[in-house]
This record gives structure tokens, sequence and C-alpha cells, in this order.
């Protein structure tokens, strides 16, 4: 029965979902016919609900296990990421610094690179059959499905609503507009819709779902790994707070409806910055599970999980004793720039994650470690193994650090927002703010998110949405605005996009750039 269900599941995703364009092609219309693949015959039971929904997040970690995703887009870009003198595969580790350049196209067409496979990340195939799975999932439980009802009903609802949303989330952060669309099976071909437009419908539709879903679940074993009300928050506090840069007409509404939404979370006290603030207790929190987890991908040894060996972020700052085997991790393969290091970690400011975080914080070389990402380390001996850590999404430090931010520039609220920022210093055993408001305030956030969440795929979207990936006071990398106006922070979409697809356009920087 299970492997049937899989059988199923697996038809549903990729037999009917629409080609890369979302275009009514030929392919699509020589499917099996939507009764044998969705009909009563599939959706008999709760387990069929779940069998469903593991099979979704399946699928887009699929998507993030294929190469250095998670350091790829959220990291990387801003520029301050240097490869290793020595480190293994060091010619194929270089596309890290063509990323810094934002030299995109050779990083994905090099031949020099192929190891990294980074053309992948611009093709959104497996994004839309995630999408296009949802949309079943949410038709077939408003028909109604036997034993799902009440309370139950509506936490899947909001469960799947959450997965569409955040999936066009995190593509509107990759190709800027993207088609758009939530029908079960859509035939017609589609443009992309603006970026904005695309985030709002996500929040129109996502915020009644918040209340229909618990704060927790029994389970402990669901902690942040399925997402609950906080999961859901910090969704609508990211697309918020994005649009509020990009949509600057509206831009308060943006900021009072995460000032909102952060007080909300932060008010519950469902969810804590895990302390005292040590070894063990670090390792809890990058094992997944931890009550800081908003949401996140957790994977573990234990359970068989495939996570390829490139995909972590912490595969390219650890060496011997942090990653194995050590004849071939005497260093690590690649550091974070002095520079940066000490415009975020001050010498002199007392810090205990500049400790607890690092070894040789400023070497510029090899011996860098970002022992963030190196606790649960549970390999010996020879087996090439990463520590064995969560891929974090949300925790609950970055939505207190997104209210501190959105009370910042709302104007009015300076002193909810450093008593905010001083929530996550405190944790960290970290000097107070104690500083005015205005533009210090601002940039001290700013900075406290580069300080707190390193590592974890935020930093270079942070530059984009605040506009600071225009100043090189802020980045090694910074763009003109000409050149961000046009796209230069998105990445290219694959030309396949265009198939059967007249609607279609790629992203324009990349189709002309040196013209």
């Amino acid at each position: 029965m299970k492997n049937l269900s899989k059988n199923k599941i697996w038809a549903i995703a990729t037999g009917c979902v629409l080609s890369v364009a979302l275009s009514g092609c030929k392919d699509y219309l020589n499917v099996q016919p939507i009764d044998r693949l969705t009909g009563n015959n599939y959706y008999l039971s709760q387990d069929d609900v779940e069998s469903n929904l593991a099979f979704i997040y399946a699928r887009f970690f699929d998507k993030i296990n294929e190469t250095w995703v998670m350091g790829s887009i959220g990291e990387a870009r801003s520029g301050e990421i240097f490869v290793s003198e020595g480190a293994n595969n060091r010619s194929q580790r270089l596309v890290i610094e063509a990323l810094g350049r934002n030299d995109l196209l050779t990083a994905i067409n090099s031949s020099q690179f192929d190891w990294y496979n980074l053309g992948r990340i611009t093709n959104w195939k497996t994004y839309y059959e995630v999408i296009q799975s949802v949309n079943i999932l949410i038709d077939k439980l408003h028909e109604g499905i036997p034993g799902v009802e009440g309370q139950l009903k509506d936490t899947y609802l909001a469960e799947a609503t959450f997965i569409r949303c955040f999936t066009y989330f995190w593509m509107t952060r990759l190709y800027g507009d993207v088609p758009y669309y939530t029908e079960s099976y859509h035939t017609a071909a589609l443009p992309r819709e603006d970026m904005v437009n695309v985030l709002n419908y996500c929040i129109a539709e996502l915020l009644p779902m918040k209340d229909l879903i618990p704060w927790t679940y029994n389970d402990p074993a669901m902690r942040g790994s399925r997402p609950a009300r906080g999961a859901i928050i910090a969704l609508l506090m990211h697309m918020n707070m994005w649009n509020s840069n990009f949509d600057s007409s509206n831009k308060q509404q943006y900021l009072n409806e995460s000032i909102r939404l952060g007080k909300e979370l932060i008010d519950s006290k469902q969810h804590v910055l895990v302390a005292p603030f040590n070894d063990q207790n670090w390792a809890v929190v990058t094992k997944g599970r931890s009550e800081e987890s908003l949401f996140e991908f957790y994977k573990s040894i234990n359970y068989g999980d495939n996570v390829e060996a490139l995909a972590p972020f912490w595969d390219h700052f650890l060496r011997w004793p942090y990653k194995f085997p050590r004849y071939t991790n005497q260093i690590s393969h690649c550091y974070f720039s002095s520079i940066y290091m000490n415009q975020i970690y001050p010498e002199g400011v007392a810090d205990q994650r500049r400790q607890l975080w690092f070894e040789d914080i400023t070497s510029d070389n090899g011996q860098f470690v970002l022992r963030k990402f190196g606790t649960n380390v549970y390999a010996s001996g020879n087996e090439d193994k990463n520590p064995d850590n969560t891929f974090s999404m949300f925790r609950y430090a970055d939505a207190i650090l997104l209210y501190a931010e959105a009370c910042a520039e709302a104007g009015g609220k300076d002193a909810e927002a450093i008593a905010a920022v001083n929530m996550v210093r405190a944790r960290a055993q970290a000097t107070p703010y104690s500083g005015g408001g205005g533009s210090d305030l601002k940039n001290f956030i700013y900075l406290e998110r580069c300080r707190e969440l390193i590592g974890e795929g935020h930093r270079y979207f942070d530059l984009i949405r605040t506009r600071r990936i225009l100043s090189s006071e802020w980045t090694m990398s910074p763009l003109t605005l000409d050149q961000f106006n046009r796209g230069a922070w998105t990445w290219p979409i694959h030309s396949s996009a265009l198939q059967n697809n007249p609607n279609m356009q790629l992203n324009q920087y990349w189709t002309s750039i040196g013209r």
C-alpha cells in the first residue's frame, strides 16, 4: 500500500506538473486522466495526506541538495568568502570567488566548475512540482478526505498553504518575478508576475491560516521540521519586510504588519533562545528540533538521510577534527575575509559568539573554522562526513531581529527595537546596544543579523532587500544602481522556461550582460 501510494504521488507531482514554463504543452496533454491520479482511489485517509506531505518536503529538499545551494544563493555573492591555498579540489572551489564577483555566467557555464553544477539553481521546475502537488492536496482537502475533518483539516490546510507560499517566497528571492498560480491543473501559458504582487497574494492567503494551526505539536519530533504558527509568522514577516523595500509607497503598511506579527510571536512565549550559550546547547540548536527552531529541513544520519557532501553550507568552513577524514581535511576549504570578520565582530567588544563559533577568525587562510556548525560530529576514522546538522530556514533569533528592524524603520519605536536586539545579544553574552536611534540603530541591527545568522543563508538577501548591496561600506561586491535595477541580484532563469510559452521572458540582466 505504501509503495503504491508513493508511486501515485510521484505521478501527481511529475506527470501532471506543468513544464518549466507552466505552458499548455503537448506533453502536458498526454498525462493520465485526472480521476486516475487524484480521485477517491488515492486520497482515502490521513495516512495518504501524510505520505503526500512527506513527498512534498522531500522534493523541495532534493532541490537544495543538488549542489551548494545554501552557500551560493544566500552567502557567497556578497564577496567576503575566499578559497584557501591548498584546499582540496581548489580549482573547482574557486567558483565561490566567481560567485563573489557576481560572475554567475562563468560560475554556471565554465567546465572548470562543473563539479558544482550550479546551473541547476537556474531551473525552477522542481519548485513548480512542489507547488503543483500542494495545489492538488489543498483541493482534495477542501473536497473532503475520510478521517480528515475539523481542526485536523484546518491544520493540514494551513501547513499546505505555508509550503506553497514558502516556495513562492524562495523563488522570488532567486529569480525576481515568477509565474503564479494556485489551480490544481493549470494549462494556460503564464507570464511572470511582478514579485511584489506574488508575495502580496501569498500574504493574503497565508494570513488567515495563521490561527488555524497550533503553536506547537504534541510530538517533539515535529518541532521545526513541520511548520506551526511560529513558522507562518516568520514567513509572513519575511515577505512583508521584502516588499517594504520594493514597494515603497506601501512601506509603512508592511513595517506595521511585521511589527504586529513579531510582537505576537515574542509575546506568545512559545519559542525561546536556547540558553545558556555554550557548546552543548548550541549543538541542540544546530542539530534541529529545538525550542528555537521555527522551520527547518531536519536531516539525520540516524535516518540514513542522503545529504550530498557539497550541499551543507558548513562543508567549506570546517577542518579536522570537525570534518572527516583527517588526511584530506587538514585545512578548511574556504574562509571569511578578516576585514568582514572584524566589521561584524570587532575585537575588544564582548561577544561570546566570536569565541564559541570560530577558530582563527581573522587568519585569512585554511586555519579559519566556522565552528558554529562543527559541534555535531558523529563520524570517525576515514568516513567522509560533515557534521550532522539541520538545514535551518527560520529560527526565533531571525524573527526577533526582523521585528527589531521593522521597529527601527517604522519610526517612533526605537525602544522596542533596542529591547529586541538586546534579547539576541544577551543570549550571546554580548555588550548590549546602548546607542541612539536613527541610522546608527538601523545599521547596528543589520550587523547583528550578520553576526547572529552567519552561514544560515540570509546575508545576501538582507543586502538586496535593504539595498545595502549598492554600497561598498556593506559588501565587498557592490552593485551599481543600474545593475540592481536590471536584476543583477537575481539568478539567470534556465532557457527551458521558454519552451511552449510565448509569454515567458528570462531575466534581462543575464541575457543582455556585456551589451
